[in-house]
């Protein structure tokens, strides 16, 4: 283990990153490289793209700044020089101040997927001149760019409000990263999990960074997609990929539960395609298609090392109410004491909570994250080995969830390879085919849907577990 501030301890390269399937497609390793580059791989992912020998290239600064790095400090050690004085520490959701459940006024919550408090927040530091610039993801000209959504710094809340809502689609860090180094001032940064661990250990090592970048606003996270959802579901909607020029992929409807996600696609000439996620064959969140395998050695659910994180609110009454409600948990004082004059002031409808119902909230994401990322390291062998706060192990697990846990991996390995063939063939049916068997015997292993899982449930009484 390297400890915290040691550069020279371990030295990695992104092409062991890239091999070993821990990429997550950040960008910190190409920001501030002259030789370091970010591009498309042919399963849709973001990935290292610079010269040969950069990618080749063993470094210290690698190793202490790539995400899922094995010699790189992990959420505990760094929530702990962040936050040294947060009054609460649990194993599951970190250090933190305090937590609530609600939402945003001011039209934020409508605007938004969720409770709009994103968005309200990043606004809110912007109106208070605390920052200067908010480092988030909004939708770009794909003609222009080669990618419907893209980082980008907003300077005022018109810019910022034009960037809300979800987006379950790649993108990375490097160009903001070097903006942030050309121009000073004040930044927040928002970002999934990784993508914020990534931004803070970058800071760790770079004082210009830990300079301008004030505050890190956290996503809670299920997994990264590939670009390929977006083809597929185009597919799937009668549309040609190449087509697409925005997707809103949850579109909101104050009528409908929060839950039921539906798509609409924005075509050339402003045609445009909706469909509901459950008719979509990648509808299950949970089963894990297009996900990058880096996801598989996730251990942070919540993103413990932001200054303040955000997430749906999905147990009920919340989650059946299709205006949108958040979860949030603060660590760093400045925006517990912002937050909390807010709600004085009635600006935001927040309720404390304890971090029951933080965990309540994302039961299926700390289950994936705790008990299937323990079967995961057991089951790794070879290739470089991720250091997670989660030790390896099988005890426990029954049959079934253990086949619902290799499921998954290979529901994510191979859509990435079906799709990409297909499209390659110009035979839509050798990915849909195989996705629609993968789907019922996810469905049959997980929800004991149709006969097989019906069976499946017989057998499972018999063995006893």
């Amino acid at each position: 283990m390297v400890e915290a501030g040691s550069l020279d301890a371990a030295r990695l390269s992104p092409g062991e990153v890239i091999a070993g399937g821990l990429c997550i497609g950040c960008g910190s390793c190409a920001s501030g490289e002259p030789a370091g580059a970010m591009g498309w791989n042919r399963f849709g992912q973001l990935e290292p793209a610079g010269s040969s020998e950069w990618l080749e290239r063993k470094s210290a600064r690698l190793a202490a700044i790539c995400p899922f790095s094995p010699h790189a400090r992990d959420e505990d050690q760094i929530a702990a020089a962040l936050f040294p004085d947060a009054p609460v520490v649990d194993p599951r959701i970190g250090r933190f101040a305090a937590a609530y459940v609600g939402h945003a006024g001011e039209g934020f919550r409508e605007a938004g997927s969720s409770g709009g408090m994103v968005s309200w927040v990043a606004a809110e530091l912007l109106a208070r001149g605390l920052v200067d610039g908010v480092a988030h993801v909004a939708p770009t000209d794909r003609r222009a760019t080669g990618r419907l959504f893209d980082y980008r710094i907003s300077r005022n809340v018109t810019e910022l409000r034009a960037g809300a809502k979800s987006r379950y689609y790649p993108i990375e860090l490097s160009r903001v990263l070097d903006e942030i180094r050309r121009v000073p001032g004040r930044y927040a940064v928002v970002g999934v999990p990784c993508f914020v661990k990534a931004v803070q250990l970058a800071r760790a090592a770079e004082p210009v960074l830990a300079e301008r970048i004030a505050f890190t606003l956290g996503l809670v996270c299920g997994h990264m997609k590939s670009a390929a959802l977006v083809d597929s579901f185009a597919l799937q909607m009668g549309a040609e990929p190449a087509m697409v020029r925005a997707v809103d992929f949850r579109l909101k409807d104050a009528e409908r539960p929060a839950n039921w996600y539906r798509t609409q696609l924005v075509l050339e000439e402003g045609a445009t395609a909706e469909q509901d996620w459950w008719h979509l064959l990648e509808g299950d969140w949970g089963s894990g298609f297009f996900q990058h395998s880096a996801c598989d050695f996730c251990d942070d659910v919540v993103a413990e090392t932001a200054d303040i994180s955000f997430g749906d609110a999905w147990v009920e009454p919340y989650s059946s109410d299709g205006r949108g409600t958040n979860v949030v948990v603060v660590r760093s004082a400045v925006l517990h004491e912002l937050v909390e004059a807010a709600r004085g002031a009635r600006r935001l409808a927040l309720e404390a909570v304890g971090a029951e119902l933080v965990v309540e909230t994302q039961a299926a994401g700390f289950r994936q994250r705790r008990e299937g990322l323990a079967y995961r390291l057991a089951l790794r062998k070879g290739g470089l080995r991720p250091r997670k706060r989660v030790a390896p192990s099988r005890a426990g697990l029954g049959w079934r969830r253990r086949a619902i846990y290799r499921m998954r991996q290979a529901i994510s390995a191979w859509s990435h390879r079906l799709f990409a063939g297909s499209r390659g063939a110009g035979v839509p049916a050798l990915y849909k085919r195989p996705a629609r068997w993968l789907v019922a015997l996810y469905a049959a292993l997980t929800y004991s849907r149709g006969r097989l899982g019906a069976w499946l449930d017989r057998v499972e009484r018999r063995l006893g577990r």
